[in-house]
Protein backbone atom coordinates (compact mmCIF):
# COMPACT_ATOMS: atom_id res chain seq x y z
CA UNK A 1 0.00 0.00 0.00
CA UNK A 2 1.21 3.46 -1.15
CA UNK A 3 1.46 5.89 1.34
CA UNK A 4 -1.21 8.84 0.71
CA UNK A 5 -1.79 12.07 2.46
CA UNK A 6 -5.31 12.48 2.15
CA UNK A 7 -6.94 15.87 0.51
CA UNK A 8 -9.35 17.56 2.02
CA UNK A 9 -11.71 16.34 -1.02
CA UNK A 10 -10.59 12.72 -0.29
CA UNK A 11 -11.71 13.02 3.33
CA UNK A 12 -14.96 14.56 2.54
CA UNK A 13 -15.43 12.02 0.45
CA UNK A 14 -15.57 9.44 2.72
CA UNK A 15 -17.20 11.72 6.32
CA UNK A 16 -20.14 12.71 4.05
CA UNK A 17 -20.97 9.16 3.01
CA UNK A 18 -21.20 7.82 6.58
CA UNK A 19 -24.66 8.97 7.79
CA UNK A 20 -26.22 7.21 4.35
CA UNK A 21 -24.11 4.08 4.88
CA UNK A 22 -25.26 4.03 8.63
CA UNK A 23 -29.21 4.69 7.87
CA UNK A 24 -28.65 1.81 5.60
CA UNK A 25 -27.17 -0.85 7.29
CA UNK A 26 -29.19 0.11 10.51
CA UNK A 27 -32.16 1.99 9.86
CA UNK A 28 -35.39 -0.68 10.91
CA UNK A 29 -33.42 -3.45 12.04
CA UNK A 30 -35.09 -5.43 14.66
CA UNK A 31 -34.07 -3.97 18.31
CA UNK A 32 -32.18 -7.72 19.02
CA UNK A 33 -29.34 -6.56 16.23
CA UNK A 34 -29.23 -2.63 17.22
CA UNK A 35 -28.36 -3.62 21.10
CA UNK A 36 -26.15 -6.81 20.16
CA UNK A 37 -22.33 -6.33 21.10
CA UNK A 38 -19.64 -8.88 20.22
CA UNK A 39 -19.86 -10.13 24.00
CA UNK A 40 -17.75 -8.39 27.73
CA UNK A 41 -16.95 -4.76 27.03
CA UNK A 42 -17.85 -4.01 23.46
CA UNK A 43 -20.55 -1.26 21.70
CA UNK A 44 -23.61 -2.13 20.29
CA UNK A 45 -24.63 -0.66 16.97
CA UNK A 46 -26.95 1.71 19.14
CA UNK A 47 -24.08 2.89 21.22
CA UNK A 48 -21.64 3.77 18.19
CA UNK A 49 -24.37 5.79 17.01
CA UNK A 50 -24.14 7.85 20.27
CA UNK A 51 -20.80 7.85 19.95
CA UNK A 52 -20.70 9.12 16.68
CA UNK A 53 -22.94 11.98 17.61
CA UNK A 54 -21.54 12.92 20.75
CA UNK A 55 -17.95 13.23 18.57
CA UNK A 56 -19.84 15.22 15.93
CA UNK A 57 -21.24 17.90 18.22
CA UNK A 58 -17.29 17.71 20.85
CA UNK A 59 -14.48 16.25 19.05
CA UNK A 60 -13.87 16.87 15.59
CA UNK A 61 -14.89 20.56 14.62
CA UNK A 62 -14.30 21.81 18.30
CA UNK A 63 -10.87 20.41 17.95
CA UNK A 64 -10.56 21.81 14.30
CA UNK A 65 -11.34 25.36 15.40
CA UNK A 66 -8.94 24.84 18.81
CA UNK A 67 -5.43 24.12 16.23
CA UNK A 68 -7.28 26.28 13.67
CA UNK A 69 -7.01 29.38 16.65
CA UNK A 70 -3.43 28.36 17.60
CA UNK A 71 -4.97 27.11 20.74
CA UNK A 72 -1.78 26.18 23.36
CA UNK A 73 -3.96 24.46 25.83
CA UNK A 74 -5.14 20.80 25.21
CA UNK A 75 -7.90 19.91 23.94
CA UNK A 76 -11.17 19.52 26.12
CA UNK A 77 -11.31 15.79 27.19
CA UNK A 78 -13.85 12.94 25.53
CA UNK A 79 -16.46 12.93 27.89
CA UNK A 80 -16.88 9.28 28.31
CA UNK A 81 -20.14 9.75 29.97
CA UNK A 82 -21.55 11.75 28.00
CA UNK A 83 -21.54 9.90 24.48
CA UNK A 84 -24.11 7.37 26.31
CA UNK A 85 -25.83 9.11 28.53
CA UNK A 86 -26.86 11.89 25.97
CA UNK A 87 -28.43 9.25 23.29
CA UNK A 88 -29.67 6.24 25.98
CA UNK A 89 -33.73 6.03 25.48
CA UNK A 90 -34.21 7.69 21.85
CA UNK A 91 -35.05 5.39 19.63
CA UNK A 92 -32.33 4.25 16.82
CA UNK A 93 -34.20 6.26 13.79
CA UNK A 94 -33.85 9.26 15.93
CA UNK A 95 -30.04 8.90 16.11
CA UNK A 96 -30.02 7.91 12.27
CA UNK A 97 -31.68 11.78 11.69
CA UNK A 98 -29.62 13.45 15.19
CA UNK A 99 -26.12 12.45 13.25
CA UNK A 100 -27.35 12.91 9.71
CA UNK A 101 -28.04 16.46 10.47
CA UNK A 102 -24.71 17.09 12.22
CA UNK A 103 -22.53 15.37 9.92
CA UNK A 104 -24.48 17.76 7.05
CA UNK A 105 -23.39 20.74 9.33
CA UNK A 106 -19.72 19.64 10.31
CA UNK A 107 -19.51 19.47 6.40
CA UNK A 108 -20.26 22.98 5.41
CA UNK A 109 -18.57 23.80 8.42
CA UNK A 110 -15.08 22.10 7.44
CA UNK A 111 -15.71 23.23 3.48
CA UNK A 112 -16.42 27.31 5.86
CA UNK A 113 -13.01 27.18 6.46
CA UNK A 114 -11.58 27.20 3.15
CA UNK A 115 -8.23 25.27 4.68
CA UNK A 116 -5.10 25.74 2.61
CA UNK A 117 -2.55 22.30 2.45
CA UNK A 118 -0.18 24.61 4.81
CA UNK A 119 -3.29 24.20 7.94
CA UNK A 120 -3.31 20.54 7.77
CA UNK A 121 0.17 21.08 9.37
CA UNK A 122 -1.07 23.19 12.27
CA UNK A 123 -0.81 21.56 15.62
CA UNK A 124 -2.71 21.08 18.44
CA UNK A 125 -2.48 19.64 21.85
CA UNK A 126 -4.47 16.00 22.67
CA UNK A 127 -4.90 15.60 26.43
CA UNK A 128 -3.27 12.11 26.26
CA UNK A 129 -1.49 11.86 22.67
CA UNK A 130 0.35 15.13 22.77
CA UNK A 131 1.17 17.14 19.65
CA UNK A 132 -1.35 16.38 16.94
CA UNK A 133 -1.59 18.24 13.23
CA UNK A 134 -4.96 19.07 11.91
CA UNK A 135 -4.03 16.75 8.93
CA UNK A 136 -3.89 13.89 11.41
CA UNK A 137 -6.84 15.02 12.95
CA UNK A 138 -9.00 15.24 9.77
CA UNK A 139 -7.66 11.49 8.94
CA UNK A 140 -8.76 10.22 11.87
CA UNK A 141 -12.58 11.55 11.93
CA UNK A 142 -12.86 9.84 8.03
CA UNK A 143 -10.92 6.25 9.61
CA UNK A 144 -13.14 6.70 12.81
CA UNK A 145 -15.78 6.98 10.58
CA UNK A 146 -14.87 3.67 8.33
CA UNK A 147 -13.73 1.49 11.85
CA UNK A 148 -17.24 2.38 13.56
CA UNK A 149 -18.74 0.77 10.19
CA UNK A 150 -16.83 -2.04 10.19
CA UNK A 151 -17.56 -2.26 14.28
CA UNK A 152 -21.28 -2.43 13.71
CA UNK A 153 -21.05 -4.83 10.60
CA UNK A 154 -18.93 -7.41 12.49
CA UNK A 155 -21.22 -7.24 15.42
CA UNK A 156 -24.20 -7.79 12.87
CA UNK A 157 -22.37 -10.60 11.40
CA UNK A 158 -21.71 -12.15 14.80
CA UNK A 159 -25.17 -12.54 15.98
CA UNK A 160 -25.36 -15.03 12.84
CA UNK A 161 -22.12 -17.60 13.62
CA UNK A 162 -23.78 -19.74 14.92
CA UNK A 163 -26.48 -19.88 12.40
CA UNK A 164 -23.62 -20.04 9.35
CA UNK A 165 -22.44 -23.78 10.53
CA UNK A 166 -19.25 -24.93 8.96
CA UNK A 167 -19.45 -21.72 5.95
CA UNK A 168 -18.06 -19.82 9.48
CA UNK A 169 -14.57 -21.10 8.45
CA UNK A 170 -14.66 -19.52 5.12
CA UNK A 171 -16.13 -15.73 6.60
CA UNK A 172 -13.29 -13.88 7.83
CA UNK A 173 -15.54 -11.32 9.53
CA UNK A 174 -16.72 -14.22 12.27
CA UNK A 175 -12.56 -15.05 12.94
CA UNK A 176 -12.57 -14.36 16.61
CA UNK A 177 -9.66 -11.38 16.65
CA UNK A 178 -8.98 -9.74 19.89
CA UNK A 179 -11.28 -6.30 19.50
CA UNK A 180 -10.29 -3.26 21.56
CA UNK A 181 -12.29 -2.97 24.70
CA UNK A 182 -14.98 -0.31 23.43
CA UNK A 183 -16.58 0.16 26.68
CA UNK A 184 -18.57 2.94 27.88
CA UNK A 185 -15.87 3.36 30.97
CA UNK A 186 -13.77 6.54 31.18
CA UNK A 187 -10.35 5.93 29.61
CA UNK A 188 -11.07 2.94 27.11
CA UNK A 189 -11.98 4.48 23.76
CA UNK A 190 -9.60 7.58 23.18
CA UNK A 191 -10.95 9.28 20.74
Amino acid sequence: MTPHKPSLDDLVAVLSRTPASLSALLGGLPQALVTATEGGATWSPYDVMGHLIYGERANWIPRARHILAGETRPFEPFDRTAQFNQSQGKPLSELLQTFEGLRRDNMATLLGMNLRETDFDRTGLHPELGEVTLGQLLATWAVHDLDHLGQIARTLAKVHTRAVGPWGRYLSILKDRQPESASPQPGLNRT
